[in-house]
């Protein structure tokens, strides 16, 4: 049998290759593709927020191919059925003239789905969506429809344009992994965008792994021991942001309406032992949890509006919550 070590080499290059195959198309955008696939590998669905052009698309399918999976574009629209996204029952007649309802399944069947400006739905559709995330299956007129493995969707929402957009409420923002922010290239990576682009042939990525060795990855993520000490201080940054708690930080008091949920803790743990992998360890770092922090949590960590007044962001907040929490990292968690 093969030991951490070995395993962790393992993910380590499969990971790596993978990611050399999206840079071949995708430019520029490291921490973004090493995020997305973070939550890939640890078999989470992930939200993406930037402006339109910036190559959420793009990088999604670029993903689709290199992994040889099947993959599906939705475009949110308000009009947009939930019977769109999970498919619907016709009506069809048998070589005999009999006729019976048969179940078309919608575009959700597919390994990857991209949800593309989720926000543009309502609520109702968005809701479908994230059945299907949450259960991995989908109900449609009483029967059940399970979704084949692996399955997750990544979804983009334009943070400006908010006229004709409905907002994600924070229950089902809950249920992405990581929240990841696209920023805008810089001139060296849209030079070479344009360069790409704009010529007679345009870079396509190869297939370098398949399900299998995706399902296995996912499959490892899982068996990555960790030590007490460094999920005591997981657990403590989870507590840490709820406001009243005696390990937050004032500023948490003041500026927080609601800290994370009990899956922020999952999502902290499950990115840090691929952060442990990726750096050829069989077991998870505090440094491994630090680096997960603000992909797992600025989702999920909900301001009030004297926070918005003072122009504090999630991410702020969440280093002050860190920077707290090591400083009274010795001190034992009470129960």
């Amino acid at each position: 049998m093969e030991d951490g070590k070995q395993l962790a080499e393992w993910f380590r290059n499969t990971f790596e290759t993978i990611r050399a195959q999206v840079a071949r198309v995708v430019v520029g955008q490291e921490e973004v593709v090493e995020n997305v696939l973070v939550a890939v590998c640890a078999g989470g669905h992930a939200l993406l927020e930037g402006v339109p052009g910036l190559g959420k698309t793009l990088l999604v399918r670029t993903l689709a191919q290199t992994f040889n999976l099947q993959f599906s574009r939705i475009q949110f629209t308000p009009d947009l059925m939930p019977a769109d996204i999970t498919g619907t029952n016709i009506l069809a007649e048998s070589e005999t003239g009999a006729r019976t309802f048969v179940f078309r399944p919608g575009p959700v069947f597919a390994n990857i789905v991209l949800a593309d400006e989720i926000n543009r739905a309502t609520p109702k559709t968005q809701s479908a969506l994230l059945e299907a995330m949450q259960e991995q299956a989908v109900t449609v007129a009483g029967k059940r429809y399970p979704l084949e493995p692996p399955f997750w969707v990544l979804a983009t929402q334009n943070p400006i344009e908010q006229e004709g957009t409905y907002p994600l409420p924070e229950a089902q923002l809950d249920r992405f992994f990581f929240k990841i922010l696209v920023g805008y290239p810089t001139l060296d990576e849209l030079r070479e965008i344009v360069n790409r682009t704009t010529g007679a042939e345009t870079p396509q990525a190869e297939s370098v792994a398949d399900k299998e060795t995706l399902l296995k990855m996912q499959r490892l993520v899982r068996e990555v021991p960790i030590a007490r000490p460094v999920q005591d201080f997981a657990l403590k940054l989870i507590v840490a942001t709820h406001p009243g708690s005696e390990y937050a930080p004032p500023e948490v008091n003041k500026y927080v309406r609601y800290g994370s949920s009990p899956r922020g803790a999952q999502t902290l743990i499950l990115a840090s032992k691929v952060y442990g992998l990726l750096d050829g360890r069989y077991n998870v770092a505090r440094e491994d949890v630090e680096r997960a922090l603000k992909p797992a949590l600025r989702h999920r960590v909900l301001l009030n509006f004297e926070a918005e007044a003072d122009g504090i962001t999630p991410d702020q907040l969440l280093e002050t919550v860190l920077t707290h929490v090591k400083r009274t990292e010795t001190e034992p968690i009470r129960v």
